[in-house]
Formats: structure tokens, C-alpha cells, sequence
């Protein structure tokens, strides 16, 4: 679930603390190109008022047409399609050869949503149910393994952080990076062991891990949905959180630093610690996108582009390139990327 969607879920409990009747509307289903992915949700109010999306908007308009008519104030759930056809995917500002599937829920319940939220607001990853035969829905705990399901009878979602990423350094850089990667449904977890970094530390949504970076990434215990971005530019703290997050199947590790910074790092790495060429390639740095970023923020935007881009699984321009080829080059700024003038 990402920031938009926890947004949803605070509206409807909003309303229901103020007595409105409302819908939940959770994309189930896509086929072909979709505007919404799977699980994105929406809360329709019966006055009209809506918050999250499904769609690019006129299925929007269209369910809250719906909802005006009374045609959603049954008990049970039921499942809308849209798009089936040429001209309703015309009509709906699908693209071509999309299609929605939605699965309506007219009277949700709200005990149901606050345990939801109270596990997400804990930081914890749960499963949300809905059984269209009965109208039953359950809240449990989730995994880091979990996806949704979907077989036309029964709609299971993941809610919850889904994604995590480890911030090494509690500095200027991450006081921008932390929030902007909240926004983009990540857990953020911060480690400083520099006591003049972290005592300063005061962003509440971004944890702050004791200890040092190495022993705060095994106690991860990296997966697939994990990121590491070293930002210190201090070796001693850098290259320890490295050492261990290379050999990890995190989807992303990063470090601050200009060319010639990181290649001296690869060397490091290849030549005192236990990293094979192959890990040691998977490596992104200088960090983040080549943007011509200089402020924290804007070197926070560039890391989080790179790190949407390889979590897409789309090619960036700003390839991996070996040890010893980045050796040669000159430390100079035209060849910088994101946080190459701080030395």
C-alpha cells in the first residue's frame, strides 16, 4: 500500500467516525494497459465525495453517478467491469485494449479498517479479505512474501509497507530523502552511529536503527523489496554497510560520492573485503540519476528516479560500469552525478 492509498483508508475512517455511508472500490483486476494498478483503491462518499482513484477519472465520475442513484447501498460486495469493449474503453479514457475489474464494497466495516490501520500505523504488513459470496471480510497479518489474489470470488490485498529502505547517515540528504520515499510507500529506517548526527535526528516516520551500519543491515535481513543508500561519505561507516548489502538480494544499493570517490571504493571492496566482482558491480554510484542534482533535495529526488527506475525494472542511461574503467577517469565535476561534489 502506498502513501495515496493510506490517505484512503484515513478518509474512510473520517467519514465513519462522522456517520457517512461510503464505499470502498478496489481495483481487483487489470487487462491490457490500466491507469491503476491491482489493489489501488478508492472510498466514495455519499454525497459525491471522493478520495484515492481507480481510474484517469471518468470511471470516477461514473461510480459516483452510481452512488447518487442509491444503486450502491446494498450490503453485499459486488464486481464492476469496465472497458470491455472498444467503445467502453473509449468512453472511459481507458488506453487501448484495457480493462478494469472492481470489486464495490457498499457498507465496509469500520473496526475492520481500524485494526487495519492500527497494524499499518505499527509498521506491520497485513492481508485484507473480502469474500463476495457472504460479504465476510477479515484483517491478518501479512508477509514480506504475500501479493494479492484474485479468482473472481474471493479479493485478498497486501496493506502495509511493503517496500524498506535503509538510509545510512542522518544527515541533510536523508532529512529530504526519508519523507519523499514515505510518500512512495517505503518503510524508511535511519542509522547514524556519529551521536552529532543522530541526537539530531527528529523525523518520527523515519526509525532511527542503533549500532552500526553493518549490524543494522544483517538485522534487516535484506530481501527483494529492500534498498540500502550509503550517505555519509565517511568509508569507515560507508563501506560497512556495503560489505553486507552487496551480498544481499536487495533490489538497490547506493552510495554517495563522485566518479573517482567510488571508484576507489570498488577497489576497496574488491581488494580488502570478501565481494566478488559480480557484487560489487551491482553498485550504484555515484548514486542516483544524472539530474545535474546539487541541493539535498534535489540529489534526494535523484536517488529516489534511479530507485523507482530499477525497482520498474526500466533501463536508466546511468549504467553500472566496472572498477577499473571508472578508475581512469578524472574526478572532475562534468563527469558528476548525483552528490559528486561532496569529497
Amino acid at each position: 500500500m502506498d502513501s495515496l492509498d493510506t490517505q484512503v483508508l484515513d478518509a474512510a475512517r473520517r467519514w465513519a467516525a462522522a456517520g457517512h455511508r461510503f464505499a470502498l472500490v478496489t481495483v481487483a483486476g487489470t487487462w491490457g494497459s490500466a491507469p491503476r494498478p491491482p489493489g489501488a483503491w478508492m472510498a466514495l462518499r455519499d454525497d459525491g465525495r471522493v478520495q484515492g482513484s481507480v481510474s484517469g477519472g471518468c470511471i470516477e465520475d461514473e461510480l459516483i453517478a452510481r452512488m447518487a442513484t442509491g444503486e450502491f447501498s446494498g450490503g453485499r460486495p459486488q464486481v464492476l467491469r469496465y472497458g470491455v469493449s472498444r467503445d467502453e474503453a473509449q468512453r472511459f479514457g481507458l488506453p487501448c485494449g484495457g480493462t478494469l475489474e472492481l470489486v464495490v464494497e457498499p457498507a465496509p466495516d469500520d473496526a475492520l479498517l481500524a485494526a487495519l490501520a492500527s497494524r499499518i500505523e505499527s509498521g506491520q504488513l497485513a492481508l485484507r479479505s473480502i469474500d463476495l459470496a457472504s460479504g465476510e471480510v477479515d484483517v491478518r497479518d501479512g508477509c514480506r512474501s504475500d501479493a494479492l489474489q484474485w479468482n473472481g470470488e474471493r479479493l485478498t490485498t497486501v496493506h502495509g509497507p511493503a517496500w524498506r529502505l535503509l538510509l545510512i547517515g542522518a544527515g541533510q540528504i536523508s532529512r529530504f530523502l526519508a519523507p519523499m520515499a514515505q510518500a512512495l510507500g517505503y518503510r524508511v529506517l535511519v542509522c547514524d552511529p556519529r551521536i552529532e548526527y543522530s541526537s539530531e535526528w527528529d523525523l518520527p516516520a523515519a526509525e532511527l536503527v542503533p549500532g552500526m551500519p553493518d549490524d543494522a543491515v544483517l538485522a534487516l535481513n535484506l530481501d527483494p523489496h529492500s534498498a540500502v543508500v550509503a550517505l555519509t561519505h565517511d568509508p569507515k561507516l560507508d563501506d560497512m554497510a556495503l560489505l553486507e548489502a552487496l551480498k544481499s538480494p536487495a533490489f538497490y544499493v547506493g552510495a554517495l560520492g563522485s566518479r573517482a570517490n567510488n571508484a576507489k571504493r570498488r577497489e576497496r571492496l574488491l581488494q580488502y573485503f570478501d565481494l566478488s566482482e559480480a557484487e560489487v558491480a551491482r553498485l550504484h554510484g555515484p548514486v542516483g540519476l544524472p539530474i545535474g542534482s546539487h541541493t539535498p533535495p534535489e540529489i534526494a529526488v535523484a536517488i529516489l528516479a534511479e530507485m523507482t527506475a530499477v525497482k520498474n525494472g526500466v533501463a536508466t542511461t546511468a549504467s553500472r560500469t566496472t572498477a577499473p574503467t571508472i578508475a581512469t577517469r578524472a574526478d572532475t565535476p562534468t563527469n558528476a552525478r548525483a552528490g559528486c561534489r561532496i569529497e
